[in-house]
């Protein structure tokens, strides 16, 4: 069976930092494309990075040189390393294996001083 839980997340003020992990059983996050996404109140689920099976991988603008995406595979987890935070940064935080469309249980990220 397929599952992706995640932990990290929290409240953080402007400039900080905040590290997300998402740790899958059922598959191998090697072999999978995986990203990250974000929903604020209000606003529609929007895409924050991806990294592909090959290595690839894209940011959203909005994140560029801020936020990693990386895999750690002994552990077979997926992590995004957020740093200077944003207040615009505030929303829950999903991970999502993209070939299945299976998601984590989403995790609160609150940035504000």
């Amino acid at each position: 069976q397929v599952q992706l839980v995640q932990s990290g997340g929290g409240l953080v003020q402007p400039g900080g930092s905040l590290r997300l992990s998402c740790a899958a059983s059922g598959f191998t996050v090697r072999w999978y494309t995986m990203s990250w996404y974000r929903q604020a109140p209000g606003k529609e689920r929007e895409l924050v990075a991806s990294i592909g099976s090959a290595g690839d991988i894209i940011y959203a603008d909005s994140v560029k040189g801020r936020f990693t995406i990386s895999r750690d595979n002994a552990k077979n987890t997926v992590t995004l390393q957020m740093n200077s935070l944003k207040p615009e940064d505030t929303a829950v935080y999903y991970c999502k294996q993209v070939r299945g469309a299976y998601w984590g249980q989403g995790t609160q990220v609150t940035v504000s001083s």
